[in-house]
């Protein structure tokens, strides 16, 4: 089998380690057949697509919306990357599927508008598939409305006419899409689990995802509704596309 990518942006070990391990758990894969490329250390290197099944990207503190002078170099470098990256993808159509921050550089590359209307606070989402969705391989078995875990700041406020929504919440109304074929984006973090949100909440607590006499209630948040389904999406991805 050709492996899979997994194109990462935490700049902080503990939770990019946790990330890479969600996504071993969540697509089934052994570690020579998902390869880690942590963009916030070093450039991308150049990727032979033809050798690769399929790409995940995870998710990070950046912002794709923020003003430019408010990004650091290494912001705007993974921007730029990713930029060229997506031309390549898109045109071919190649399997992509990216989570949370992958689906800001997505809707960038796509001129989507992405501002701050639709940001969630750290918790469980009420998620519900669309009827586009219900009929998207990538989402079949999935009930048409399940629990998620988000926390964002930001969030796509509208689609360009060739994209087609996937699933929606009453906070966010893109919470996944997909463009072409094979090239999807979620707004939720399909690989998380309750372990690894907790550590994402205790690493980017100073991140200014809530106050900081907020910490409880945050804990508390990600407790209110066991989250069971997400996770099927990259063991579905995997299965979909590995060649």
């Amino acid at each position: 089998m050709k492996p899979f990518a997994l194109l990462a942006t935490r700049a902080e070990d503990v939770p990019a380690d946790e990330e890479y391990r969600l996504f071993l758990e969540g697509t089934g894969l052994a570690e020579r057949d998902l390869i880690r490329i942590r963009l916030e250390a070093g450039p991308l290197p150049r990727l032979d697509l033809d050798g690769l099944s399929g790409i995940f990207v995870g998710g990070g503190p950046f912002n794709a919306s923020d003003p430019l002078e408010r990004k650091s170099a290494v912001q705007r470098r993974v921007e730029a990357e990713f930029a060229a990256l997506l031309d390549e993808v898109v045109t071919r159509d190649l399997p992509f599927l990216g989570a949370c921050y992958g689906i800001g550089t997505l809707g960038a590359h796509l001129r989507a508008t992405i501002d701050r209307t639709y940001g969630e606070p750290i918790g469980v989402a009420d998620v519900a598939v669309t009827e586009a969705g219900s009929a998207d391989p990538l989402l079949a078995g999935l009930p048409r409305d399940f629990g998620a875990f988000v926390g964002h700041k930001e969030a796509i406020r509208s689609l360009p006419e060739n994209a087609t929504v996937l699933a929606s919440s009453p906070g966010c109304p893109v919470q996944m899409f997909r463009v072409g074929e094979n090239v999807y984006a979620t707004q939720f973090h399909p690989e998380l689990d309750l372990e690894g949100i907790i550590v994402r909440i205790h690493a980017y607590a100073d991140y200014g995802y809530f106050a900081a006499h907020e910490l409880e209630a945050t804990l508390a948040a990600v407790r209110r509704a066991p989250v069971e389904h997400p996770q099927r999406i990259l063991r579905t991805f995997v299965d979909r596309y590995a060649r």
